[in-house]
C-alpha cells in the first residue's frame, strides 16, 4: 500500500512514524501566555480532546538580535517583539524589532560587502568551499536547528529533524556545486567582431520568507543569491525568527565575510516595506501567503501587489514573488481509492494544512465519490494530534492565534455555506493553536472554502463527473500554484498536465521536492521561479561584450 508506515513522502525524504530520541526534557513549562480562551467551535462530530503538559524543549536561545555585517547589534529603536510557542501561546524569547533604520544599517553593510569585499572577487571555487563548510555546519547541528524550529513553528520534530534540516543541508550542497558553473556564451555575429555572454551578480539581494517553512525557505532565497556571488539582506517572518539566526551564525562560522549575509527580524509594514522600496537594494524577493497579507500590510489587496508597488516607486528593482495557493487534487475514476485517500489526505494536512501548495480542492470522480468520502473521514480521525515534541504525532498546533481565528472562521463559513461537515470543525483541546483535522464534503465552487486559501487542516472534497469538467473547474480559480492528479491511466496524466494552469503538476504523488525541481505558479501564485537552475536567473545580470576583430581567421 502506498505511504504504509509513512506520514509522507516529500522533499525526497520519508517522514516516519516511530518514536525518536530528541533534544527536549520531560519538564513542562509555565506562564499565563498568551492564547485567547473560549474560542471553541460548535460546529464538530468529535469531542474535545484534552492535551498533555507540552514537553520543554532543551535547546538554549542564543541569537534574538540583528545579524549585520557579521555582528548580532541590537535594534536601532531598543524595540523587541516576543516569539511566541503556538503549543501554548507563552513567550519563547523576545527578539530585536528591525525597522527602516535597520534595513538602512544592513544594506549599507550590504552594499560594502559587495562593492569592496572579498565575496563577489572571490574565486567560484572559494566560494563553494565556503557554502560546504556552512552545510557541514548545519548538518552537524541538525538537532538544535530542528528544535528551534518546532518550538517556534509547531511543526512535529520528526518533520523538522528527518526532513526539513537535511533537505536545507542538501540545498547548500546544491548550490555550492552551481558556483563554479556559472558562465556566458561565446555569440557568433555578422560582421568581424567577437561577442561574449557575462553572467554577473546583481549585487544587494533584499529577502522576505514566510513562517511555514521558515529554514527551507531561508536555504530557497540565500542559496542561489549567494552562490551567484550577491549579498543578502532578508528578512524573516516575525513569528518564526529564531532558526534563520541560528543558522545565519553557522554561515559566518564557516568563513562568509561581514556584510555578505544580514537577518534582520521585523514586520511587514516597517522592515518587509523598508526592503522592497529600498533605492540600494538591487533585486527583491518575497514568499507569502494570502493569510499573511491581511496580516503584514493592513488594508492591501496583496502582499505581492504591494511588494511590486514599492519595488517599481523606488528604484525599478526585478522582484520574484512566491504567493498563495487553491490546488486542485484530482481523483480520476481509476484510481487505487486507499492510496488516493492516503495521498490526498497528506496533501492537505501536511505541515498543518500551512502549505502554499497544500491539495485544498479535493475534486473525486462520482463513480468512487461515496467510497472516498467515508475512507477520507476515517483518516481524519485517526490523525495524530499533540505536542509535536512527541514522537508518533502527525500534527501540531498552528502557527498563532490570528491564524487559528481564521481558519475557525473558514470553518464556520462552511457550515453555514451549506457544505456537510463530515469530521472535525473544532479547536483540538483547551490550550494552544491546536485545530482537529476537518473534512467538508458537498462543497461547491462559489463556497469560500473552495475559493480561499485558508492555509489550515480543512479538507474540501468535491465530485466530478468528467475530464473536461474538472479541467474547467480546477481552472477556475485566480491562483496557479500547484496540482495533484491520481489516475492509472498515462493517457489521462498526459491530458491533465497539459490542460492544468499551474507550475507544478505531481502525479501520483504529491509534495515532491527536490533541490533541482523549479518552483513557481502562474497567474496570482507569483512570479518566477525557484529552486533548480532555474532560480540562478534571479540572481544574475546578462551583459553583452563586444569587441572588433581585425584579420580574423575565422568568423
Amino acid at each position: 500500500m502506498l505511504f504504509s508506515g509513512v506520514v509522507g513522502c516529500c522533499f525526497g525524504f520519508k517522514l516516519l512514524l516511530v518514536p525518536f530520541i530528541n533534544p527536549i526534557s520531560d519538564a513542562s513549562s509555565g506562564g499565563n501566555g498568551y492564547l485567547s480562551r473560549g474560542l471553541v467551535s460548535k460546529y464538530s462530530t468529535t469531542a474535545a480532546a484534552a492535551i498533555e503538559e507540552p514537553i520543554k524543549p532543551k535547546v538554549q536561545v542564543e541569537y534574538t538580535q540583528l545579524l549585520i555585517d557579521g555582528k548580532f547589534v541590537d535594534s536601532a529603536s531598543g524595540k523587541t517583539f516576543p516569539t511566541l510557542d503556538p503549543r501554548t501561546g507563552e513567550v519563547i524569547a523576545h527578539v530585536a524589532e528591525g525597522d527602516h533604520e535597520d534595513v538602512d544599517r544592513a544594506v549599507v553593510a550590504a552594499r560594502k560587502a559587495f562593492d569592496e569585499g572579498p565575496w563577489p572577487r572571490m574565486t567560484a571555487y572559494e566560494r563553494q568551499k565556503i557554502l560546504l563548510r556552512a552545510a557541514d555546519l548545519i548538518e552537524k547541528h541538525n538537532d538544535e536547528l530542528a528544535t528551534l524550529e518546532t518550538w517556534d513553528n509547531g511543526k512535529p520534530y520528526a518533520q523538522a529533524a528527518q526532513i526539513e534540516v537535511p533537505m536545507l543541508v542538501r540545498l547548500i550542497r546544491y548550490y555550492a556545486g552551481w558556483t563554479d558553473k556559472i558562465h556566458g556564451l561565446t555569440v557568433p555575429a555578422d560582421g568581424p567582431h567577437h561577442v561574449q555572454t557575462l553572467h554577473e551578480p546583481i549585487g544587494v539581494a533584499g529577502q522576505i520568507i514566510p513562517w511555514n517553512f521558515p529554514l527551507l525557505m531561508f536555504a530557497w532565497k540565500i542559496g542561489p543569491a549567494l552562490a551567484c556571488g550577491n549579498t543578502v539582506v532578508m528578512k524573516t517572518a516575525e513569528q518564526t525568527p529564531l532558526s534563520a539566526l541560528y543558522a545565519a551564525k553557522l554561515f559566518h562560522e564557516a568563513g562568509l565575510p561581514p556584510g555578505v549575509l544580514n537577518v534582520v527580524s521585523g514586520f511587514g509594514p516597517t522592515a518587509g516595506a523598508a526592503i522592497a522600496s529600498h533605492m540600494d537594494i538591487d533585486k527583491a524577493l518575497a514568499v507569502y501567503s494570502v493569510l499573511e497579507v491581511k496580516l503584514a500590510f493592513t488594508g492591501s489587496t496583496s502582499t505581492g501587489k504591494v511588494v511590486l508597488e514599492l519595488a517599481a516607486k523606488s528604484n525599478l528593482k526585478p522582484v520574484t514573488l512566491e504567493l498563495g495557493g487553491k490546488s486542485p487534487f484530482i481523483v480520476c475514476e481509476d484510481a487505487d481509492i486507499d492510496q488516493a485517500v492516503e495521498l490526498a489526505h497528506f496533501a492537505l494536512f501536511f505541515n498543518q494544512g500551512q502549505c502554499c501548495c497544500a491539495g485544498s480542492r479535493t475534486f473525486v470522480h462520482e463513480s468512487v465519490y461515496d467510497e472516498f468520502i467515508e475512507k477520507a473521514k476515517a483518516r481524519a480521525l485517526k490523525r495524530s494530534v499533540g505536542d509535536p515534541f512527541k514522537g508518533g504525532i502527525e500534527q501540531g498546533p498552528q502557527i498563532d492565534s490570528e491564524q487559528f481565528e481564521k481558519i475557525l472562521k473558514y470553518i464556520r463559513s462552511g457550515v453555514e455555506g451549506g457544505a456537510t461537515l463530515e469530521t472535525g470543525g473544532e479547536r483540538h483541546g483547551d490550550k494552544g493553536f491546536y485545530i482537529k483535522p476537518t473534512v467538508f464534503t458537498n462543497v461547491e465552487d462559489n463556497m469560500l472554502i473552495a475559493k480561499d486559501e485558508i492555509f489550515g487542516p480543512v479538507q474540501s472534497i468535491l465530485k466530478f463527473r468528467d475530464i473536461d469538467e474538472v479541467i474547467r473547474r480546477a481552472n477556475s480559480t485566480r491562483y496557479g500554484l500547484a496540482a495533484g492528479v491520481f489516475t492509472k491511466s498515462l493517457a489521462t496524466a498526459n491530458l491533465l498536465t497539459r490542460a492544468l494552469r499551474v507550475g507544478t503538476v505531481w502525479v501520483n504523488c504529491f509534495d515532491t521536492f527536490d533541490a533541482a525541481i523549479p518552483f513557481g505558479g502562474y497567474k496570482m501564485s507569483g512570479q518566477g521561479r525557484e529552486k533548480g537552475i532555474y532560480s540562478l536567473r534571479n540572481y544574475l545580470q546578462v551583459k553583452a561584450v563586444v569587441s572588433p576583430l581585425e584579420k580574423p581567421a575565422w568568423l
